[in-house]
């Protein structure tokens, strides 16, 4: 009686070891891309997709990276807030619209989407890849400081 015990307990110890390893794999999650909203509570989105949100003018996009890069480039519409500046500037981030995020490459952005969620925004998006994906794609931008 005692070695089928034992047996049980390995083979739920293997059970609960596995399922923890599978779901810190992140399996049987969405896709990141598809647009759905993930465990972080925002939504990775493509450049593509950024391309359809912003073209149904439905959105409030949000640039998050320094005032000179800002200048530099930016996609038209965009209001620049520095992520490191966003948690005191909540107030300029309107809690009633769709909210696309994006950055140069897309890190900052991340941080920006979980500074969102954590301040109780509900429709966040980040632009995977940033401005520099949107511009490979072959999109538009406001090239030099004029808005």
């Amino acid at each position: 009686m005692n070695m089928v015990f034992e047996k049980v307990i390995l083979v739920l110890a293997i059970v609960s070891v596995s399922c923890l390893i599978l779901g810190c794999a992140g399996y049987g999650t969405s896709d990141p891309s598809d647009g759905t909203v993930g465990s972080d509570g925002y939504a990775d989105v493509s450049v593509k997709e950024a391309k359809e949100m912003i073209d149904s003018g439905d959105v409030f996009l949000l640039d998050v990276r320094s005032v000179g890069e800002f200048e530099t480039e930016h996609i038209e519409g965009a209001v620049n807030i520095n992520v490191n500046e966003l948690s005191s500037r909540l107030d300029e981030v309107p809690r009633d619209e769709t909210i696309l995020v994006y950055c140069r490459s897309g890190s900052r952005s991340v941080t920006a989407s979980n500074i969102l969620v954590d301040a109780g925004y509900t429709d966040v998006y980040n632009m995977l890849g940033g401005i520099n994906e949107w511009k490979a794609a072959g999109y538009p931008y406001v090239s030099g400081s004029s808005s």
